[in-house]
């Protein structure tokens, strides 16, 4: 494990200031402390916005599901003065997406093709990459993050929200704000209270989350590893590979009653790389279950609140494009909004732009995204023969082709850039 990110200077013991009063007020309340909710943050208050993050964890110190930091992401930074800084912290780099598949290798994907800074994905520890960003947002001092601060409900004026009931080491505490961003994940309790639908597009799969030591030296470009009834997705972390064992919906208990040997068989079966130290899942207490939606809202908005990232739309894990989506959220939220905050919380109408922006690109990853568990995952689940599909094969001995899909996956369906003007830090 890290060692655990020092307080940075955005929270209050930080500061050196007593902990927050039993009301407060803002121009924005953010609500969850995640990529959306940090990079949002971050750039409202670069844009002059008192702006509020309600962090729910005492620290981003925990074992995420998502470590990739895509070049759409990259590119942000880049725009926005911090790339250098950001490439300072730990991070390992992917630029070429193989896989195996059978008995056949396939690349996918070369993003050392793209015309881009940062022609790779970055594997980063998402603690770290929000613990970037806090540091990042210290310098404003319009920007509060409120950790251990749990949202519990929306406070409303007749149909407008008006902000959020939270619960502190305090007490309970109220952020009278103009607007409040649910920015709180797939779970999400802004969501949930202000009663906004949601649209289950399905997914059929679930995953085991485990990780087995790694030699540093060793090195292998293949992320997935798929052999009849079996796909195992291994994530190079430098010392340990991070494991996804994909398995159909709901058979988690299924998987356990053939006992923890027979996993362990199955996992050194898909993988043999992992066989020398496959004795560190002692128990099923070292796997954990993620299970696997996609979802998403018809409407973002109603007056006075909005929703993004996972709170607006739910992904599988399939390509690992969560985590960047969710950004491009926020800065396309920041970029239509940042400067119609002069009148108190902009109009819904303004609000639902932010929907009518995101939900092309949106629709389209989670029809990709389908397309892969229809096409790729769900065939091989279903056991026997297995060989890589044609359009594997084909991209395989396309570099153009590989160069496509580098795009599409790195790049992203209609790719955000940062327009909102940044004030002058008094």
């Amino acid at each position: 494990m890290p060692a655990k990110p020092a307080a940075g200077p955005g929270s209050s013991s930080a500061r050196g200031t007593s902990e927050p009063a039993r009301s407060i007020k803002a121009q924005c309340c953010i609500v969850g402390g995640g990529p959306a909710g940090m990079m949002l943050g971050y750039l409202l208050a670069r844009a002059g916005v008192d702006t509020v993050v309600l962090e729910k964890h005492a620290d981003f110190l925990r074992d995420f599901r998502g470590d990739t930091v895509h070049p759409s992401t990259m590119q942000v930074l880049d725009e926005l003065g911090l790339l250098g800084e950001f490439l300072k912290r730990p991070h390992d780099k992917l630029d070429h997406l193989q896989g195996h598949f059978g008995d056949d290798t396939v690349s996918l994907a070369d993003f050392r093709r793209l015309s881009i800074k940062t022609p790779y994905i970055a594997f980063m520890p998402q603690w770290e990459f929000l613990d970037f960003l806090f540091d990042a947002g210290a310098r404003y001092p319009n920007l509060k993050v409120l950790r251990r601060t749990e949202a519990l409900d929306l406070m409303r004026e007749g149909e407008t929200v008006t902000g959020v009931i939270a619960k502190s080491e305090e007490g309970r505490l109220e952020i009278k704000a103009a607007l409040t961003v649910g920015c709180d994940g797939r779970h999400s309790v802004v969501r949930e209270c202000a009663g906004l639908s949601i649209e289950d597009i399905g997914a059929p799969i679930d995953v085991l989350w485990f990780r087995i030591t790694k030699n540093p030296a060793e090195k292998d470009r293949a992320l997935m590893n798929a052999q009849p009834g079996r796909i195992l997705v291994t994530i190079d972390r430098g010392d340990y590979w991070q494991c996804a064992y994909v398995i159909p919906k709901g058979q988690t208990e299924q998987v356990k009653s053939r006992g923890l040997e027979q996993f362990r068989s199955d996992i050194v079966a898909t993988a043999p790389r992992l066989a020398a130290h496959i004795g560190e899942v002692k128990s099923w207490d070292d796997v954990k279950l993620l299970t696997v939606t996609i979802d998403r809202l018809t409407r973002w908005s109603k007056p006075g609140v909005l929703c993004i990232g996972d709170a607006a739309h739910a992904m599988s894990p399939i390509g690992g494009v969560g985590i960047n989506l969710a950004i491009q959220d926020a800065v396309a939220t920041a970029n239509l909004l940042a400067d119609k905050f002069s009148n108190g919380c902009p109009e819904e109408s303004l609000l639902d732009q932010v929907r009518q922006r995101r939900m092309f690109p949106v629709k389209v990853t989670q029809a990709l995204q389908i397309q892969m568990q229809n096409r790729i995952i769900d065939r091989a689940l279903q056991g026997g023969p297995l060989r890589a599909p044609a359009f594997m094969k084909i991209i395989t001995r396309s570099p153009w082709l590989q160069s496509i899909v580098a795009r599409v996956l790195g790049i992203g369906i209609r790719p955000e850039h940062v327009t909102s003007k940044a004030a002058a830090i008094t």
